[in-house]
């Protein structure tokens, strides 16, 4: 299932957003704020380039017949590959979400660029469950999970720039 959810952060330049959300503390704190637990966040710099790895329990806001499969709460690798920022100033990055244990997965990218005196962020991939027969109806709840993750994140992000 493909997602593309495009946020802004108003006013702030791409590099503020890219330093808050390379930030270990934000992202910390954003997953605590989201009710996650057990969070581990590592953020790499080598040659302008930055890899953010987050990986954290978090409650499993399913629908019951997919909490049968995971339980109340899943474990969540997210892994950012953001390169050097570009000649216009944005920057992207190669994202994975996957849930530990569970065959399910979210590929794609994230951009962050400059937009209208602001800074658009887009992620978009797709997200996919390997459960023969039930995977495609499991696949939308992820994909809204990855969303409401996302947009918690921004909005967040938003009150400390």
């Amino acid at each position: 299932m493909k997602i593309n959810e495009t946020h802004s952060y108003g006013d702030a330049d791409v590099e503020a957003v890219f330093g808050l959300i390379s930030s270990e503390a934000f992202r910390t704190e954003a997953a605590e704020d989201a009710g996650a637990s057990d969070i581990d966040v590592d953020v790499t710099e080598s040659g302008g380039a930055v890899t953010i790895t987050i990986v954290r329990t978090q409650p499993a806001e399913m629908p019951d017949f997919v909490k049968k499969l995971t339980g109340d709460t899943v474990k969540v690798k997210q892994t950012e590959k953001w390169g050097k920022p570009e000649s216009d100033g944005r920057r992207k990055a190669d994202v994975k979400v996957s849930i530990i244990g569970q065959p399910a997965e979210m590929l794609g990218t994230a951009v962050l660029e400059a937009k209208g005196g602001g800074t658009s962020f887009t992620v978009a991939g797709d997200v996919t469950v390997k459960i023969p027969f039930i995977g495609k109806k499991i696949e939308p709840e992820v994909a809204k999970a990855i969303k409401g993750s996302l947009k918690h994140e921004v909005e967040l992000g938003k009150t400390r720039l």
